[in-house]
């Protein structure tokens, strides 16, 4: 297994195309391409559709996939609002990838049996894939996507991002033996045999307080915790804060739900973050961005550069050291890099952040990415589209 990533800063799109097949090309070596994943800033939209056919011109590439983001991640650099073109390349001896694009007619409904899914894209549930997804956010139902792929793939690693930056979103995907360029819906790869990818997501929130249990909701909306209003819960809570934390509650303040009901002590790792949305004074009601229900704990998040500096050292810790323990003689090859257009320079003051703690743990492997308006991740084995997230899809061989 090979990877190689080339990012070009160059404001011609054809000098930013050549650039990066040079770079390609010369750490491939003579070995073939057979999967790539490109990322394109916005800058380049008008010229999207010259895009494609330069690459074809100068480099072939079996199967590949990407999107164009509001922000450009590759190596080491995160390039934000500028023009940027990153280009990652594998050379994948044993390994199968099949790329797919789906547009939202045709999902299956949630009832539908696993085969219908596998018919769809087209990749068998015994092959024990994982999927890289990358969609537009304004014309697919990521969310039924997600929880149909979790039923029928429930042990596949799913990793991805939504498109950000603009009105106009592009995906690219080989298709037929051509690329091709799509402007709604999903594109993605299945990728079997000797090739697997980890997922680290790193939701950069510390908790405060403790858990509490839900005592009635409907839907989204928490109507009691442990019998008392919901926002008495959370003003006592926020009245017994730090001077600091208290002004960061202000605007930062989330609810993280607790996904394994049966771990007594959650840990950083452990929640769904997700914003609060609303609140009735009238009630003591607040309604947060997911459904709940009664029975389930909560406990509430601040995030601010600190804490999510310090989850995303945790979060990245934790699996070097699971990884050093389930497969202690195979190392990470290259990685993806899904972030949120609300970190990097917007929420550290500095660019380059996540993935330098990346580089700490792991070394210079190859990297790619892109900054995303929403970003797919597990947490306690589900799939969920985050916000404010980092999440980390990093390739090793399987066997």
């Amino acid at each position: 297994m090979k990877w190689v990533c080339a990012i070009s800063t160059k404001v011609s799109l054809e000098a930013a195309v050549e650039d990066v097949v040079q770079q390609v090309l010369a750490g491939l070596d003579g070995s073939s391409a057979d999967f790539g994943l490109l990322f394109i800033s916005n800058t380049f939209t008008s010229d999207a559709p010259r895009l494609l056919p330069l690459l074809a011109e100068n480099i072939q590439i079996t199967n590949l996939i990407g999107c164009s983001g509001g922000g450009i991640i590759g190596g080491d650099q995160e390039l934000e609002d500028k023009p940027a073109l990153s280009l990652m390349v594998g050379h994948l001896p044993g390994a199968q990838i099949h790329t797919f694009h789906l547009t939202d007619d045709s999902i299956p409904d949630l009832d539908s049996s696993p085969d219908r899914w596998y018919n769809l894209i087209e990749v068998d549930g015994s092959n024990q894939p994982s999927f890289i997804v990358l969609g537009d956010p304004f014309s697919f139902p990521i969310n039924d996507f997600l929880a149909g792929m979790d039923f029928a793939y429930p042990d596949a690693i799913k990793v991805g991002g939504l498109a950000s930056g603009g009105s106009t979103n592009i995906l690219f995907c080989d298709h037929q033996g051509s690329y091709q360029l799509w402007r709604q819906g999903i594109v993605g790869a299945a990728l079997w045999g000797n090739v697997t990818i980890d997922a680290v997501v790193a939701q950069g929130c510390r908790p405060i307080g403790k858990a509490l249990q839900i005592s009635q909701s409907d839907r989204n909306i928490i109507l009691s915790i442990e019998n008392r209003p919901p926002l008495e819960t959370l003003q006592d809570l926020v009245n017994g804060l730090s001077e600091s934390d208290r002004t960061l509650a202000e605007h930062s303040l989330f609810v993280g739900v607790v996904m394994d009901e049966f771990k007594l002590q959650p840990e950083p790792g452990d929640f769904l973050i997700r914003n609060i949305i609303g609140v009735d004074p009238r009630t003591g009601a607040i309604a947060i961005g997911d459904r709940v229900r009664p029975g389930q704990r909560i406990q509430l998040h601040l995030r601010d550069a600190s804490a999510s500096a310090t989850d995303l050292e945790g979060a990245l810790a934790a699996y070097q050291k699971r990884a050093k323990l389930d497969h202690p003689d195979q190392s990470s090859q290259a990685a993806l890099l899904f972030s949120c257009m609300g970190r990097g320079e917007r929420l550290y003051g500095k660019t380059g952040f996540d993935s330098s703690v990346f580089t700490q743990f792991f070394g210079e492997i190859p990297m790619a990415g892109f900054f995303c308006s929403g970003e797919i991740g597990p947490v306690s084995n589900t799939t969920f589209l985050h916000g404010y997230t980092s999440v980390f899809g990093i390739f090793r061989e399987k066997q």
